[in-house]
């Protein structure tokens, strides 16, 4: 793990990021050659526009709401809620309110 103050201990993710206004953040937890942990704080209406990844992604929504559009099809989650984006098909999000969320992928 690198860059966070949890390594080897108990801790909660969801403080490793602030929400900052009108801004995304994000935080590596894990980052290594097959994959990594990122955790993201979105403030109320920012997002990331439609893009594509090489491999599928698992986000949990840990606090807050948020929609998640793929291929064109709109999925609302709440905090304790998981969808996985499928590598290759278009995704976006965008905040509805304030949300955090922690994404994982896996390359291998």
């Amino acid at each position: 793990m690198e860059g966070t103050n949890i390594i080897g201990q108990a801790g909660n993710l969801t403080d490793l990021v602030e929400y900052q206004e009108g801004s995304v953040v994000s935080k590596e937890v894990i980052k290594q050659p097959k994959g990594s942990v990122t955790l993201f704080a979105f403030d109320k209406g920012q997002g990331l526009s439609e893009h594509t990844a090489p491999f599928d992604a698992l986000v949990y929504v840990c606090d807050g709401e948020a929609e998640i559009t793929i291929s064109g099809k709109v999925h609302n989650l709440k905090a304790g809620e998981t969808i996985i984006m499928p590598a290759g098909k278009p995704h976006a999000l965008k905040a509805q309110e304030r949300f955090k969320m922690l994404l994982v992928m896996i390359r291998a």
